[in-house]
């Protein structure tokens, strides 16, 4: 089950005021960009953040799980709760890096 169009709004609703967010589909899901870096992998409207040590203590009770088969294993963000997933999404924004540009 891909995401709904009505849950990748409601997540786009929840990150006012963090960056420029831009949503892109991909894989059948969705592909959550803030300020152009690749931070929440939505699929089947659940949030998936990436497992990095550095968020680890901020995220420490939160599920996990695999976004699709063959992925890795991510956090799985609460979304709802906007006040305790703002302060991780900054963290990565910080820890992940922009995407390479193609070569054309």
């Amino acid at each position: 089950m891909a995401c709904t169009t009505d849950f990748i709004d409601f997540i786009c609703s929840q990150l006012e005021g963090v960056g420029i967010i831009r949503t892109r589909k991909m894989f059948g899901d969705w592909m959550i960009y803030i300020d152009e870096k690749p931070i929440i992998l939505a699929c089947d409207n659940i949030c998936y953040v990436k497992m990095l040590p550095a968020i680890s203590d901020m995220i420490q009770d939160a599920q996990t799980g695999y976004p699709y088969k063959g992925a890795k294993e991510h956090y799985i963000l609460d979304i709802e709760h906007k006040d305790e997933a703002i302060p991780v999404l900054q963290a990565l924004l910080t820890l992940i890096p922009y995407p390479k540009k193609k070569k054309k």
